[in-house]
């Protein structure tokens, strides 16, 4: 199987925009085989949010026009993908990622570890368990950045029976060290298939380096 971790720039608030962008990302990877695609964290409506009132401006819901979006494309392109955007929960914001395959949305998960970061500072925890999702691709389970230094989080995805691990993130430059030994660590020592996309560009005085990877069961990076 052919699998893909997509790099985009989101541009804060600019929500149209940066949904072109995620679907043109899905366009080149289907023409290129992938049948799997992850995107970043937060790549519809950007992450370094100043105030509650602008998360709850750029949250929607899930099913929402950017999962709708996806769906189109999923079915016409016929492969699976997980993106990262903001959810409205009630008059909560969740900062969610959902998995979207060619027959619509297949699940969500709601980011549980939150840092004093962006707009985690407004997002509530997720408090539903970590779920394994079946796919004809195989068993997909997600977590969201920051998250990845918890091997707690992994661990139970592969307890759960989790082949792949769609790791979605915003990872500034602060923490590139992560990008060259956390990945492939999970990896090796849950012995799944890690996919983490992070974002390019610089926002709210961050800049954020990309370093796209998916790491095999044994650790290497591929």
């Amino acid at each position: 199987m052919l699998c893909g971790v997509a790099q985009t720039a989101p541009r804060l608030g600019e929500f149209a925009r940066n949904l072109e962008a995620c679907l043109d990302k899905l366009e080149e990877a289907a023409a290129l085989g992938c049948e799997l695609v992850v995107l970043p964290e937060c790549a519809v409506s950007g992450y370094m949010l100043a105030d509650e009132q602008e998360a709850a401006r750029l949250a929607e819901t899930v099913p929402g026009p950017s999962v709708e979006a996806l769906e189109r494309a999923c079915a016409r392109l016929g492969l699976h993908c997980v993106a990262g955007l903001l959810e409205r929960d009630g008059t909560r914001v969740r900062n969610t990622a959902v998995l979207v395959g060619p027959d619509g949305l297949v699940g969500r998960y709601r980011k549980t570890h939150l840092p004093y970061l962006g707009v985690d500072r407004f997002a509530q925890p997720g408090d539903e368990p970590p779920e394994v999702f079946e796919t004809p691709l195989g068993r997909i389970g997600i977590e969201i950045c920051y998250e990845l230094r918890f091997p707690e989080l992994t661990r139970a995805l592969a307890l759960h029976g989790a082949e792949i691990v769609a790791h979605p993130t915003n990872w500034p430059t602060a923490v590139r060290p992560f990008a060259d030994f956390l990945t492939r660590a999970r990896a090796a020592e849950n012995r799944v298939f890690l996919l983490t996309a992070n974002r390019l560009g610089r926002e709210g005085g961050m800049e954020f380096f990309g370093r796209s990877q998916i790491v095999d069961p044994q650790g290497s990076r591929l």
